[in-house]
C-alpha cells in the first residue's frame, strides 16, 4: 500500500459507504461487511451509509440494514432525496415545491420546512418516482419550459433489481430534455461532489477527513475525485478488475470486499503503532 495512501487512512474520521453492491447484494449481506463494521466501532471511527435511491427515507434503509444484522439508524443514512432537501433549504428555506417522487421522497421535503404544491410553485425537483404517470411527467415539464429552477436527487438512468433494471431518474431527465431542450440546473447526488458536503454537514467532520468506499467507477470513485477525498474500490459488485484499464475514475486503493479492507485498516493501525 503506497504511503500516501497509509496516512489518508489513518486520518480519516469517517467512511462513506455505498450500500448496494457495497454492503449487500441481491437482498443478503456480503462477506466480511460485519468485520468491517465491527473495526469502525472498535476504533471509534464513523461510517455513514450513502445511496443515489431517493424513492425510499433513511427509515426504510436502516429498518433494511437492521434485518442483514447491521447495527444502522437514520442517523448512519444519507439519501439523495435528504441531500437534495437540505442543499434546496439553504439554498430557498420554506420554497413552495413541486416534488415528482415518491410518498417518502415527498415527506422528507415536508420535514424540511417545504410546501408541497401542484401550481405556481418556486421550484421543481425530480426524484426516482415508482409510481411516475403521464400527468405527473407533463406538469413537470410545463414548470420546466416556464424556466423555474429545476432540481434532480441523482442521475442513475436504471435502478438495479433482482429480475434486471428499472428506469430510474436520469430515464426521466432525458424525458424532460427530449420535452423542453432543458436539464437540471443541478443534480445533487453521486457522483456530484454535493453529495460529500451534504455528508459532511450531518457528520459535522471536515470533507477532508472523509473518504469514500464503494462498487461503481462512474458514482462511487467519482464522486471521491470530485470531492478529492480518498477513494476505495469493492470488487464485491458492479466494477470488474478489468474495468479499471478503461475508466478514466481510478480509484485510490481497490480490495475484494469490506472484510479484506478490514483487514488492510487493521495492519495499517497497528504498523503506525508498533514502536
Amino acid at each position: 500500500m503506497p504511503e500516501p495512501l497509509k496516512r489518508s487512512l489513518l486520518t480519516t474520521a469517517a467512511f462513506l459507504l455505498d450500500m448496494d453492491g457495497t454492503v449487500y447484494l441481491d437482498g443478503r449481506l456480503i462477506d466480511g461487511v460485519d468485520s468491517f463494521i465491527r473495526f469502525l466501532e472498535d476504533r471509534h471511527i464513523t461510517y455513514l451509509f450513502l445511496t443515489n435511491n431517493s424513492s425510499r427515507s433513511a427509515v426504510d434503509y436502516a429498518t433494511r440494514l437492521r434485518s442483514l444484522g447491521i447495527p444502522a439508524s437514520t442517523e448512519n443514512i444519507l439519501t439523495s432525496g435528504d441531500a437534495t432537501a437540505a442543499y434546496l433549504q439553504q439554498l430557498m428555506p420554506g420554497a413552495r415545491l413541486y416534488v415528482v417522487g415518491t410518498p417518502s421522497l415527498r415527506d422528507v421535503f415536508r420535514t424540511h420546512g417545504f410546501s408541497l404544491i401542484y401550481s405556481r410553485p418556486d421550484a421543481v425537483v425530480l426524484g426516482f418516482d415508482t409510481g411516475l404517470t403521464y400527468a405527473k411527467l407533463r406538469r413537470l415539464c410545463d414548470f420546466v419550459r416556464q424556466g423555474l429552477p429545476f432540481y434532480a436527487t441523482h442521475p442513475d438512468i436504471n435502478c438495479p433489481t433482482l429480475t434486471g433494471y428499472m428506469p430510474d431518474t436520469g430515464a426521466m431527465i432525458a424525458f424532460v430534455k427530449a420535452s423542453t431542450g432543458r436539464e437540471p440546473d443541478l443534480i445533487i447526488g453521486k457522483p456530484n461532489r454535493y453529495m460529500v458536503e451534504s455528508a459532511a454537514a450531518v457528520l459535522n467532520i471536515p470533507m477532508n477527513s472523509l473518504a469514500v468506499v464503494g462498487d461503481r467507477l462512474y458514482t462511487d470513485i467519482a464522486m471521491g475525485k470530485a470531492a478529492n477525498i480518498p477513494s476505495v474500490l469493492v470488487l464485491s459488485g458492479e466494477t470488474k478488475l478489468e474495468d479499471l484499464a478503461l475508466t478514466p475514475y481510478e480509484p485510490d486503493f481497490v480490495v475484494k470486499d469490506l472484510g479484506k479492507l478490514s483487514d488492510y485498516l487493521q495492519e495499517v493501525y497497528e504498523a503506525a503503532e508498533t514502536p
